[in-house]
């Protein structure tokens, strides 16, 4: 279907004030100007606790930001991993997403600071996603989670993160996840499908962008093909916890993130694929402007509370 018209908008606006395509930016600058474009996306809603932590990392200490509705009684947990293709991006940029997850869908979102390439290349963000998620299974009656009602999820770069997470996590025995949030997620290398063909230019995300990300995270391309980096190469994804896959039309990750989808489902996981027609990545994060990113929201969070329900 064609673009939506809120998203024409946006395009349309960002055309009238042209910035530097990210890959002729140094790491250091193009997370300067995530930081500064995040400011126009508007603050997330109040929330009883958000509470900043640092917990032991295989690379040091790393920053955690604990983010809950508050009351007496366990919530479910949302392990939240930000997008920005493992270079970019942070927890204050994807601070309004999670407080409106933990909002809508009344559980605590622990947002992960996982270190970013190309200062610390694959697959630190891989461990220190699966460290931080062990931590907080361990820690999870101090941090006001249900053990039993953990959940992953990210966007981007960060539902790579929380697929490989529940990749690892079913392969080593714990922690127990009871499901998977994949928003818009790479899950593979390939540069050259349909949808990177289709979406390479003019839709914010780019072709050229993705292969920027790809050579600072994973500058060896074999490494690329390993399920660490690629899941969907994964030989085998049985086992895995409950899955929403969202994915955007005009988006160069569509086909790869309904790929992960199909391949879930013939695995035999229960797994929701929605794609948003007319949309582009990033969509949902822009939910305050665009009327389908609020939609995917509140899929999300009802997902959550379906999946994760309270007792």
């Amino acid at each position: 279907m064609p673009i939506d018209r809120q998203v024409q908008v946006l395009l349309d606006q960002m055309a009238e004030q042209p910035g530097v395509a990210i890959q002729s930016l140094s790491p250091g600058e193009a997370r300067a100007q995530m930081e500064l474009a995040t400011k126009v996306l508007g603050p997330g809603p109040s929330i009883a606790i958000i509470e900043d932590r640092h917990v032991p990392g295989p690379g040091g200490m790393l920053r955690i930001r604990i983010i809950s509705p508050g009351g007496d009684q366990l919530r479910p947990g949302l392990v939240y991993f930000h997008g920005g293709g493992w270079v970019i991006g942070s927890i204050e940029t994807h601070d309004a997403l999670c407080r409106s997850l933990a909002h809508e869908a009344g559980v605590v979102v622990v947002s992960v600071d996982y270190r970013l390439a190309p200062e610390n290349p694959y697959p630190a963000a891989v461990d220190d996603a699966y460290e931080a998620l062990v931590w907080v299974a361990a820690h999870a009656a101090e941090l006001g989670i249900d053990a039993s009602r953990i959940a992953v999820g990210g966007d981007s770069a960060g539902g790579n993160l929380a697929a490989v997470c529940a990749l690892r996590a079913r392969d080593r025995g714990t922690p127990s996840l009871a499901f998977q949030l994949l928003i818009y997620p790479i899950t593979d290398c390939d540069l050259d499908t349909r949808s990177y063909l289709q979406n390479a230019q003019g839709y914010m995300l780019t072709r050229d962008a993705m292969a920027w990300f790809w050579n600072h995270y994973v500058p060896d391309p074999a490494s690329r093909l390993e399920p660490n980096a690629s899941p969907l190469r994964a030989p085998d994804l049985s086992g895995l916890p409950p899955a929403l896959v969202i994915s955007a039309e005009y988006d160069p990750l569509c086909d790869e993130a309904e790929a992960y989808a199909s391949r879930l489902a013939e695995a035999g996981v229960s797994v929701k694929l929605t794609r948003y027609n007319g949309m582009i990545h990033g969509f949902l994060r822009r939910h305050n402007f665009l009327d389908q990113g609020r939609v995917a929201l509140h899929e999300a969070s009802e997902a959550l509370r379906t999946m994760l329900p309270a007792r």
